[in-house]
């Protein structure tokens, strides 16, 4: 068996994992029907005296960066995965008057990593009491498992952003959050 086709096969299963994935979630989030299940879980959780996480509505992002020309980055869920990663969430918004286009520098400075475009692939979040810094992960071809290919935002307008990491230990749930021509910003992963 050549190495082209044992590639081939697994791009082909990570496809066909992907849709598999995509496909379940689509059916779990359709519906449309009026049901009050929903209320009736929101109403369990306020009565259960938690707070309200991201995902339950909440507006007030974990962080707000920042950035060159009007550039925002607002940081709204830094979640912790049961497979190892966190997944960091939310949206780059153009608070200029002009329309903007992301920095090639948030892609950072690493070869593999540039060599697939622009990307957020400069982030890292730093572990201060465990003196560790966590990069973007990459997929098997080096692509970073960020958002990549940014469009020009025009002003006023946004766009929803993710970067993936490597998990810090289970105790630690306050990290510093760096990207590339942002100010830093402490965030609190959950889950």
């Amino acid at each position: 068996m050549s190495i082209r086709f044992t590639t081939k096969a697994r791009r082909g299963m990570a496809a066909v994992t992907v849709a598999a994935g995509l496909a379940l979630g689509v059916a779990g989030c359709g519906g449309g029907s009026d049901d009050k299940k929903p209320e009736a879980s929101a109403t369990a959780s306020q009565e259960s005296g938690s707070n309200p996480s991201t995902q339950e509505g909440t507006d007030e992002p974990l962080a707000e960066l920042k950035g060159e020309d009007g550039l925002v980055l607002k940081i709204s869920s830094a979640v912790r995965d049961s497979g190892g990663f966190v997944t960091v969430s939310g949206e780059l918004k153009n608070d200029g008057d002009e329309p903007a286009r992301v920095s090639v520098r948030t892609a950072g400075d690493e070869t593999e990593i540039i060599r697939h475009g622009s990307s957020l692939g400069g982030a890292t979040l730093v572990d201060s009491a465990g003196k560790k810094r966590y990069y973007v992960l990459r997929d098997t071809d080096g692509r970073p498992l960020t958002t990549t290919n940014m469009p020009r935002i025009k002003a006023g307008a946004a766009i929803p952003v993710f970067m993936q990491f490597p998990a810090p230990p289970s105790n630690t749930n306050e990290v510093t959050f760096q990207l590339p021509t942002f100010a830093a910003a402490t965030i609190q992963i959950s889950g």
